[in-house]
């Protein structure tokens, strides 16, 4: 039997983490839309080339070449037991065109995985994330044992101050995603979940298949209630 999960959140739910421990638990793999779009840039194929062609042009990869990309993941052998959804669908066009794939093959969209979390919160953890090189992560909000945080001042004050953070001990400057350095890059991304996110909770509601679950409670906890659910299934 198959397993195919849509794994939903705001930025800072955790999505990218639960998905991996779903993955080694239930031996799906996570498919992420970003993954599969930087992985054109490496190929050569016809599909590969329109990619990268619409990129390079700036321009938003369609609704038809997303659906034809996320197909050709899940022809990939090891997507045939089922995968997790990680940014895809983005609109009910593309969530439509998902359910029509999977009845042709056979099989179904199991479960929606929402992890809620409030929008103050999902700011601090997205503004305030640091991580090392090795992939530890830490939180200036949160999780800041054993790291040294401070705020650095524009000597010319033209620019608001900039957060920066090394390891206790060792030095190791820790690195923040450019797009959480930016206060209102972090906002833009909440009101496009907001606006994006939204239609689509309600278009899968109606199928009895979205599963609400807390993500503002411990890892172990989140991977727990999504053990659960999906054991259920």
């Amino acid at each position: 039997m198959s397993l195919y999960v849509i794994l939903m959140g705001i930025q800072g739910a955790g999505k990218g983490l639960q998905a991996k421990r779903i993955e080694e638990h239930f031996g799906i793999p996570q498919v992420s839309t970003g993954d599969l779009f930087r992985a054109m840039r490496a190929r050569t194929d016809e599909l590969a080339r329109k990619v990268q062609h619409i990129m390079a042009s700036g321009q938003l990869v369609d609704d038809d070449t997303t659906n034809a990309i996320v197909v050709d993941r899940l022809s990939q052998a090891d997507a045939q037991r089922g995968v997790i959804l990680d940014g895809y669908p983005r609109n009910q066009i593309q969530a439509a065109f998902l359910e029509s794939h999977l009845a042709e093959m056979g099989a179904h969209v199991g479960a929606v995985l929402l992890l809620e979390l409030d929008l103050f919160t999902a700011f601090k953890r997205a503004f305030g994330r640091v991580s090392a090189a090795d992939g530890s992560s830490y939180n200036y909000y949160y999780n800041a044992q054993g790291v040294h945080f401070s705020w650095a001042q524009d000597p010319a004050g033209n620019f608001p101050p900039r957060l920066e953070a090394t390891v206790v001990g060792s030095g190791e400057p820790l690195k923040r995603r450019p797009d959480d350095a930016s206060a209102d890059a972090v906002i833009k991304r909440i009101e496009t979940y907001l606006e994006t996110t939204q239609p689509l909770i309600s278009y899968f509601e109606t199928r009895g298949i979205v599963h609400r679950i807390n993500a503002d409670q411990s890892i172990d906890a989140v991977s727990a209630d999504i053990k659960r659910v999906l054991a259920r299934l």
